[in-house]
């Protein structure tokens, strides 16, 4: 039954291709465009400090956005190692953690079997999505990467390849203009 301080809202039709999706918009507005506190971790054997321009990328691209870059590290692939990162307590609150590297199909690619496993629920659309825009830049060879996204403890959790040019690709594509919405949509019902 209807409450004098009830609001019926207007039905969109998802079929009419000219309505626009107001629910999302309405997310979106909900979600205030607020800095998310992130965790930027590099996952590789080879990369420090001083050359690991993906990760640089990533961090960049996060505090261009209006985010928090408020945990940084460098991992070996190693999945125990990245496994107990990702089940480790950040400081500062972390809401989302991206890590870079380490999702191709050499040997020692593991980042996709560390973190995928601890995923408590998946984003199917990153991985989908991010691959099907870097088939528009590097053609077939785009199926070679395991970029895959989810939530774990109450974070978001993204995954991306290691290369600049990708790292590129998922953030401005991707990440950057749906992060806080994401971010709102994990912690709405909370």
């Amino acid at each position: 039954m209807w409450g004098p301080n009830d609001v019926l809202c207007p039905v969109v039709s998802d079929t009419d291709p000219e309505t626009p999706s107001r629910s999302v918009d309405e997310h979106r507005r909900l979600a205030r465009q607020a800095a998310i506190r992130c965790a930027v971790v590099t996952v590789s054997d080879t990369r420090t400090p001083e050359t690991d321009s993906g990760g640089d990328l990533l961090r960049q691209r996060l505090r261009d956005g209006g985010h928090q870059v408020v945990h940084s590290a460098i991992v070996k692939d190693e999945p125990d190692q990245v496994a107990a990162l990702l089940e480790g307590d950040f400081a500062g609150g972390v809401q989302a953690v991206f890590f870079t590297g380490g999702t191709g199909i050499s040997e020692r690619d593991r980042t996709y079997e560390a973190v995928s496993g601890l995923l408590e629920r998946t984003l199917p659309g990153f991985g989908e999505l991010f691959r099907m825009l870097s088939f528009e830049e590097i053609g077939a060879a785009a199926m070679l990467s395991r970029a895959v996204a989810g939530t774990h403890r109450g974070r978001l959790v993204m995954c991306m390849p290691g290369s600049p040019n990708a790292v590129r690709l998922a953030m401005d594509r991707l990440v950057v203009p749906e992060l806080a919405h994401l971010v709102w949509e994990l912690n709405r019902h909370r």
